[in-house]
């Protein structure tokens, strides 16, 4: 029951991010031109984190919390029936008939199936969701980091959250997560969650799947 159980209560944590970020590449651009003279500026971004910690990523996600909260509650259920049953077996086991126990043993591997599937299938469902959310936030978020390190005359922005980065040392005021957010807040108009809300916010991993190309809009 415990790898059943595991299963129901994957659906209640923020790891489905990591299986949904697509986190876009910054693309080669027509050389401008801050580009064809004077030094590199370079700039780093948690573009997940930022992406995550936007005030409309974060009510987006509360949202797709409370719209798998009724699944969640009825794989758990069907996840503390299966306990009680199997208790049962145990306990009252040598009592039972041969076939009342082979019954209730039947009963119990019937359910066990259910749930294993049930579960499966909502965390697909959730994860596809999560990605479907998480690639169309990026999106936009993508285009206020542009804008922001094109007037701020950065040369290169990395991605300092990606399994793959080269990133070694950066200083805190080349990173630009912090004003990207703030900026894609100020642009979108959403208010920020209330703080139990907040809190709960997705968290990504520090080490994400292989970024994925930029959005073909871009």
């Amino acid at each position: 029951m415990k790898h059943s159980l595991l299963i129901v209560l994957t659906l209640a944590s923020g790891m489905a991010l990591s299986a949904a970020a697509q986190t876009p590449a910054v693309s080669a651009a027509t050389p401008s031109a801050t580009d064809a003279a004077g030094p590199s500026k370079i700039a780093v971004i948690t573009f997940q984190l930022a992406v995550a910690q936007t005030n409309e990523g974060q009510r987006n996600f509360a949202d797709l919390e409370k719209k798998y909260e009724p699944k969640r509650q009825a794989l758990k259920t069907l996840s503390d029936e299966i306990d009680t049953l199997t208790k049962q077996l145990q306990t009252q086991g040598a009592t039972m008939s041969d076939a009342d126990r082979a019954s209730k043993s039947n009963t119990i591997d019937t359910k066990k199936k259910q749930l294993d599937r049930d579960a499966q299938d909502a965390q697909n469902d959730f994860q596809q969701d999560m990605q479907d959310m998480y690639n169309s936030l990026a999106s936009k978020v993508y285009d206020v980091m542009q804008a922001y390190a094109e007037k701020e005359g950065f040369t290169l922005v990395l991605d300092v959250s990606q399994q793959q980065s080269p990133v070694l040392f950066a200083s805190t005021s080349t990173n630009i997560t912090k004003p990207v957010i703030d900026l894609y807040n100020e642009k979108s108009g959403v208010p920020a969650p209330p703080p139990s809300a907040s809190t709960d916010a997705p968290k990504p991993a520090a080490k994400p799947a292989a970024p994925a190309a930029k959005p073909a809009a871009h």
